[in-house]
């Protein structure tokens, strides 16, 4: 079992402006993520966020653009943008994820993996690095969700993983939902996944629906929570303490019952797994002080 570094973020949710009244209404929200390339940070915020933040509600931004594993040079107006409004938001850390957006001036609109190979390896940790120089507040970094492997990988998925948090000594947004999608569609074992890589790294979760289709799970954020993945979020907390866990939603927003539903269900994912760490603890401590009076 390891503990976490990072302050408590509890239960959090993806903002968007869809279900802005929603994430209003509810009074168990720790923290809110919010898009960052949907921000200027020289203009004011929304007045929902703005009242979130009032009530003691952290907000972290989550870039999707600055192309960490390509081959070109980090765009500084990006970098500067991306610091520029975690200050603005008293960010207590910014994140961002281990793929590439462009190459040769194009945009590929989606989070594409890096190949698992030492060069690309140095090559994102340098750019890690840099980033990490530029920002005001600690960097976590997310693994993605990919359908399609990269030819004769050096490395698997966790050995991967593990060396850029370690060598560039950043943390880790863990989308356990991603977790769960690669385990299926390249053949691993999820669970042997968390027990891989280095879980005191954790900064916050991220969760979130798919769906299979033509042989293939779909990490879609437009789907319920699979149960599978819930289950998968328990022996996570089994695992560590975990600092926060978010719902990602981005399209086919449910009525705010189902959706209210689903929170809660992610929260009773996380006692469950907290339960059980806890036994495990008290298990642990009775059979050492039994262990210390027979000794004795």
């Amino acid at each position: 079992m390891t503990t976490s570094k990072f302050p408590r973020l509890a239960l959090g949710i993806g903002w968007r402006p869809e279900i802005a009244l929603l994430i209003d209404r509810r009074s168990d929200l720790g923290f809110i993520e919010i898009m960052a390339e949907d921000f200027d940070a020289s203009q004011p915020l929304p007045a929902p966020i703005e009242r979130q933040r009032s009530r003691g509600v952290a907000v972290v931004p989550h870039g999707i653009s600055m192309s960490l594993g390509g081959a070109e040079p980090l765009d500084p107006r990006r970098v500067q943008a991306l610091a520029n409004l975690a200050s603005r938001v008293d960010a207590p850390l910014v994140s961002e994820h281990i793929a590439f957006v462009r190459a040769g001036g194009q945009e590929a609109g989606h989070l594409l993996p890096v190949p698992r190979s030492r060069e690309a390896l140095e090559l994102v940790v340098a750019n890690v690095c840099e980033l990490k120089a530029a920002l005001p507040v600690p960097l976590a970094l997310e693994n993605i969700a990919s359908l399609l492997e990269w030819p004769n990988p050096e490395m698997d998925e966790a050995e991967f993983l593990t060396e850029v948090l370690v060598r560039a000594d950043v943390e880790l947004l863990l989308d356990i939902e991603n977790v769960y999608a690669n385990a299926r569609n390249h053949g691993y074992d999820p669970v042997e996944f968390l027990n891989r890589i280095p879980l005191e790294r954790i900064a916050y979760v991220h969760i979130a629906g798919g769906l299979e289709r033509d042989g293939l799970y779909h990490d879609t954020h437009t789907h319920d929570v699979p149960a599978a993945v819930l289950d998968l979020l328990a022996e996570l907390y089994d695992r560590t303490d975990v600092p926060g866990v978010m719902l990602e939603r981005d399209d086919q927003f449910p009525p705010d019952a189902v959706l209210n539903a689903e929170l809660d269900a992610i929260a009773a994912a996380v006692a469950r797994g907290e339960s059980t760490r806890n036994c495990e603890r008290v298990d642990r401590l009775n059979a050492e002080r039994s262990g210390h009076v027979s000794v004795g």
